[in-house]
């Protein structure tokens, strides 16, 4: 496995930190249907920071999986969706927050995971990585809020075997 991990892949990253749900279907929404050998998803915690209804992120989680399975030449398998980072196990959240962070990042990952898995698509939960994070601080960037590099190499490890299955020729 190690010899497949330099090798070269094209990416296309098409949303930016601190987007919602609608910011990011407005972004994806000119985007005709393509063949991308991979998609990725991860979105919602500013949904749930921006204190948005869980109602929108329902409504607008569920058009861009489909989207995002459309981009992937309507193969699911081609998808993968990752959990939403606990921001509350960060001094940001600890003095900014409470408890109803995760309990509202659960609700948000639960119906991700289960309309991911109703369509077929592979769900990866890392939130239990970000979770760690007022044990281990290196797992928070230094803003206090973030995930550090360390935490998202974690999460690479994670997906990594995922990815490669995926990539194989």
């Amino acid at each position: 496995m190690e010899e497949n991990k330099n090798r070269v892949v094209n990416t296309t990253i098409i949303a930016q930190t601190g987007w919602r749900t609608d910011q990011l279907i407005s972004s994806v929404s000119g985007r005709e249907s393509a063949d991308y050998n991979l998609v990725t998803l991860l979105i919602g915690v500013n949904n749930q920071f921006k204190s948005r209804p869980f109602s929108q992120y329902e409504t607008e989680f569920t058009v861009l999986l489909n989207k995002v399975i459309s981009l992937a030449g309507n193969d699911s398998n081609k998808v993968i969706v990752l959990s939403i980072p606990d921001y509350y196990f960060t001094p940001y959240g600890q003095s900014n927050g409470n408890q109803q962070i995760s309990t509202e990042l659960d609700e948000y990952n639960y119906f991700a995971k289960s309309t991911a898995k109703a369509k077929g698509v592979t769900f990866l939960d890392i939130t239990d990585i970000t979770r760690k994070g007022l044990n281990e601080m290196e797992l928070v960037a230094t803003d206090g809020l973030h995930p550090s590099v360390l935490a998202y190499e974690k999460f690479v490890e994670r997906l990594y075997p995922l990815v490669s299955t995926r990539l194989k020729d």
